[in-house]
């Protein structure tokens, strides 16, 4: 038998690609080498599955720094808005969160992943699992099908690879699909770690002795060596043994990883805005009032609602007051510098995690082998990219879900075309 689309891998873009090329009856086969379908979806969002971001388009593309704009083709043909609407009519009720996150009512990915799984089955695609693709089959410039490790080959009109970057292996993502787009003669930019923790062995990191503090809604910035901000982030951190984590420093990795490699420097400056609606005027008044008010309370004690507990002795010593010190004594000059560390609490990074450790792949199948209206290559006859694989990258929220789901299905809906 002859496959009208053959889609190798059965994650977000797989899966979505599956339902795109089979949902005007196409003959689609899906092949995933696991037990079983959607495993990174399933622990995507905290095991909750964030299915998309509801925020207007050109917001959208912002939040995908990595080649988004090339997105805005597979995203005429099917975008957010799409996506809610796609999932609300299968019966996955959605609601919003915070900065337009869209996760199922039931706050479970199973929900997600088994609704799509069985929308695929229901749309009559041949699910073959355990079946781990050897190569995908070329011949004078077409795609003819694929061979499995097994020996077992099938012919396709079109093949689909959609088996994901380097990041998160364990659920199958081990960087399969660059060989099989080599192969065709495609070229994969540099890969590297994204939405991934910050490494750093700064003296207060290696003691261990701020590991767990969370820090809300502060700003975080990483600075280049001549001391511009490349980037700042807003929102929620986390200090580890092994540097700090949490939505904003992921957000910040990709950036300290290309300044690195621009820079050529073994470390750069990220910086900790405590306190990012103050200046440094008034968070130096407000402290001094405070010291004032309770004159007789030691600066430690008196900073204790207004700064997180467990960074005060730090901010302190950084700024050489004692702990001890009382508002009868303040040095002017060291209470400016607690001041200007509140409002710029500097961490010397010296790289991310591996890029198994991170949430996403940078760097992929170049973009500008890839036709953006049908995620065709340009170089081979039949044979698409969707997801990960591609040069493609966002920030966590929902926006590489969005781009997995976008070009899945506009993928399959052009590989079956003209069959």
């Amino acid at each position: 038998m002859q496959y009208d689309a053959i889609v190798i891998g059965g994650g977000s873009a797989g899966l979505m690609a599956a339902i795109g090329a089979s949902k005007n009856g196409a003959a689609v086969l899906l092949l995933d080498k696991g037990e079983k379908l959607g495993r990174k979806l399933g622990i995507s969002g905290g095991g909750r599955c964030n299915v998309t971001n509801n925020k207007e388009l050109d917001e959208l593309i912002k939040h995908i720094p990595g080649n988004g704009r090339f997105l805005y083709s597979s995203f005429a043909n099917f975008n957010n808005k799409d996506i809610i609407s796609f999932f609300e009519k299968l019966g996955i009720a959605l609601k919003e969160e915070d900065n337009g996150r869209m996760f199922p009512v039931t706050d479970k990915a199973k929900t997600v992943v088994d609704t799509l799984v069985g929308q695929v089955r229901k749309q009559g695609v041949h699910i073959q699992l355990n079946a781990a693709v050897d190569r995908v089959l070329y011949e004078d410039g077409s795609v003819t099908g694929v061979r499995l490790r097994s020996g077992q080959v099938y012919q396709g009109r079109s093949v689909i690879i959609a088996s994901g970057g380097k990041s998160v292996p364990q659920t199958g993502s081990t960087g399969d699909g660059y060989k099989w787009a080599e192969m065709a003669g495609h070229t994969i930019t540099e890969l590297f770690p994204t939405e991934v923790p910050l490494t750093s062995n700064e003296p207060f990191i290696t003691s261990k002795e701020l590991q767990g503090l969370s820090l809300r809604d502060v700003a975080l910035s990483v600075w280049s060596p001549k001391g511009k901000a490349i980037v700042s982030h807003r929102g929620d951190m986390i200090f580890t043994h092994f540097g700090i984590s949490g939505p904003i420093a992921l957000r910040c990795s990709q950036f300290v990883v290309k300044a690195l490699k621009q820079y050529g420097t073994g470390n750069i400056e990220a910086a900790v805005d405590l306190l990012p609606d103050k200046s440094k005027d008034e968070v130096y008044r407000e402290t001094l009032k405070l010291a004032g008010d309770e004159a007789k309370k030691s600066v430690k004690n008196v900073l204790k609602g207004y700064l997180p507990e467990k960074l005060i002795p730090l901010l302190l010593q950084k700024a050489n007051l004692a702990e001890t010190l009382t508002f009868d004594h303040i040095p002017k000059q060291e209470w400016l510098t607690l001041a200007q560390l509140i409002k710029h609490f500097p961490i010397r990074v010296y790289g991310t995690l591996s890029i198994e450790d991170a949430f996403v792949t940078g760097g992929g199948v170049n973009l500008k082998e890839i036709d953006p209206k049908t995620m065709q290559s340009k170089l081979m006859v039949g044979l698409y990219f969707c997801g990960e694989i591609l040069d493609i990258h966002g920030y966590t929220g929902g926006y590489n879900i969005t781009a997995a789901f976008s070009t899945g299905y506009t993928a399959g809906e052009n590989a079956v075309l003209g069959r």
